[in-house]
């Protein structure tokens, strides 16, 4: 049985061998259970980061992406049987006729991704051909990929796919009249209690916001992560939030005030198996043991971003570890997993 005490020197310990930078927060139905931040959200100034501070989070905001999609459903302005073509009216001539939302909600749809992580390492090598400073909308990815052929047939199989989730975005401005940014915070963020949480510019952060950064150990020598992502976040990742915003996010979804009991079974329902213990549901990774769930979690990586977070439905603990490095994330998870 752990202790609090227990689990604070773990946190403590597993961050001092690992030099990790962000916020770890764990709460239950009853409250919060552990809370602490590390390291500096701005290097240059000394300014550290606090429990307070706002991370970028990657690709961890795709659920998010996956909530306002059912919300439209929930709205009858779409179903998850709803054909791509059917529901929005961009060009894809190569797209195969049969591709649906739920296909581009479970990596399955087989459409060419613009950063597809399976054969690609750095994600900042996509802008040296590009100026991320113009990366400002969901519209500026399409040449990315909407003229490319078909990877496989939709349905076939579980591929992570960055692109589909930029298209899940444009079907969301398209069926709400609203840009996808807008649109997430007035409907997700605003309804959960998101009240730190929003998609920011790089350009101009707020305050309290942590500055990305990527280390070369080899050197001794780091840089900020500007010049290595979009400068604007988006329906596939690039949100920024607090680790308790994030709970709040969990709080939200598991009681369902985002959506209704029904809607939200269905987004975490294991739609499709990515390895032997590890499925997917709408816009969040399940983990499996013995046939039984155990963790419902998103996950988010990029230059200067290292992010997870988890519910563990057998106890309703809820989790969430932001950092403003490449790594760190994941141990902080582990530490606090071997520990409760």
């Amino acid at each position: 049985m752990y202790t609090k005490e227990n689990l604070n020197i773990t946190m403590d310990r597993t961050a001092m061998d690992i030099d990790f930078a962000g916020v770890v927060n764990a709460s239950d139905a009853a409250g919060l259970i552990h809370e602490s931040a590390y390291g500096f959200s701005n290097r240059s100034d000394g300014i550290k980061n606090t429990t307070d501070t706002r991370f970028g989070i990657a690709s961890g905001c795709k659920l998010f992406t996956a909530i306002g999609i059912c919300m439209l459903v929930e709205q009858g302005k779409l179903t998850f049987e709803t054909r791509l073509k059917d529901c929005l009216t961009a060009s894809f001539p190569f797209f195969h006729e049969s591709i649906t939302v739920h296909h581009l909600l479970t990596h399955s749809s087989g459409i060419p991704d613009y950063f597809d992580e399976a054969v690609m390492d750095d994600f900042s090598e996509l802008w040296d051909d590009r100026p991320m400073y113009k990366m400002t909308s969901l519209q500026d990815f399409l040449p990315m990929f909407q003229d490319r052929q078909m990877m496989f047939k939709p349905g076939e199989r579980f591929h992570y796919n960055n692109a589909g989730y930029i298209i899940l975005g444009l079907i969301i401005e398209q069926q709400s009249g609203l840009a996808f940014t807008d649109f997430i915070e007035k409907h997700v963020f605003q309804k959960a209690g998101m009240s730190e949480s929003g998609y920011f510019s790089l350009d101009q952060l707020p305050g309290k916001t942590a500055i990305g950064y990527i280390d070369d150990e080899e050197v001794a020598e780091w840089k900020t992560n500007i010049y290595s992502i979009p400068i604007k976040g988006g329906a596939d990742g690039g949100a920024f939030v607090t680790a308790g915003d994030m709970i709040k996010c969990w709080n939200a979804l598991v009681t369902y005030q985002l959506l209704s009991e029904e809607t939200t079974n269905v987004l975490l329902t294991p739609h499709m198996q990515e390895d032997k213990d590890e499925f997917y549901g709408y816009g969040i990774w399940i983990k499996k043991h013995a046939d039984e769930i155990v963790k419902y979690h998103v996950m988010g990586y990029d230059p200067g971003v290292s992010f997870h977070a988890a519910y563990y439905p057998n106890s309703g603990v809820r989790l969430a570890v932001t950092s403003n490095k490449s790594i760190g994330a994941y141990s902080m998870m582990e530490a606090f997993e071997g520990s409760v």
